[in-house]
């Protein structure tokens, strides 16, 4: 491993809620969403190369499209699930850590990966993430069981900065025990790294249903306003 900060783009699911929309080639602004993607982490210095997990049917069209990005090291192909796509995505990282970022996440700034990753040198896993404004109910079969303190609850964002080492482990031990994991912070709290939370942004979105993709243009309408 080398100093620096390897991002791996996770691109590699199917976007079943996106309507028929491939989310990942869908235009923002005129630029296909991925695109974006990439190009919003490049700008950060402490980006160094970035590696795109993708499906393998979008592969030499993802290599296509990113092939003038000068920070791309690789364009690989995932697994059948998330936690197996950034293990396929650790094996091109060359870098001591490693910054894993949604790739439906197109509006990410320079200053939230930057925070994430000076967070995780620190800590050794660091993530961005936004305070919670609506009261959440933890219900069973329809009925209220508990209201959690809102102050308490944060919803987490990408890029989640880690050791590639360390979260490469934690993922396999993970997988081993058949921990579900619906991001990389939770194989690292399941192996008992604490994981430090940074400020994330309400407009690093992730493109998840077609009317986000209404919300991020108009994100990018405001940006180029300003």
């Amino acid at each position: 491993m080398g100093k620096g900060c390897t991002a791996v783009i996770v691109a590699a699911g199917t976007a079943q809620r996106m309507q028929g929309i491939d989310k990942m080639l869908a235009e923002l602004g005129g630029v296909p969403l991925l695109l974006r993607t990439v190009r919003a982490l490049a700008v950060s210095e402490r980006i160094d190369e970035i590696v795109i997990v993708t499906r393998e049917a979008l592969l030499a069209q993802v290599r296509t499209l990113c092939r003038e990005e000068k920070k791309l090291r690789c364009v690989v192909c995932g697994g059948d699930n998330r936690a197996a796509s950034v293990l396929c995505g650790l094996e091109a990282v060359k870098t001591d850590l490693v910054a894993v970022h949604d790739g439906a996440r197109p509006l990410v700034t320079a200053e939230v990966i930057d925070e994430a990753v000076k967070a995780a040198e620190a800590y050794g896993a660091a993530a961005p993430a936004v305070a919670v404004h609506d009261t959440i109910k933890i219900a069973r079969d329809g009925m209220v069981e508990q209201t959690p303190d809102r102050s308490t609850l944060f919803a987490v964002q990408t890029p989640q900065v880690f050791y590639t080492e360390t979260l490469r482990q934690a993922l396999l031990s993970a997988m081993e025990q058949g921990i579900p994991l619906t991001d990389d912070c939770s194989a690292m709290e399941a192996a008992g790294h604490p994981v430090h939370l940074t400020a994330g942004s309400e407009e690093n979105l992730k493109i998840t249903v077609p009317s986000d993709l209404i919300l991020a243009e108009a994100i990018l309408k405001r940006r180029e306003r300003t």
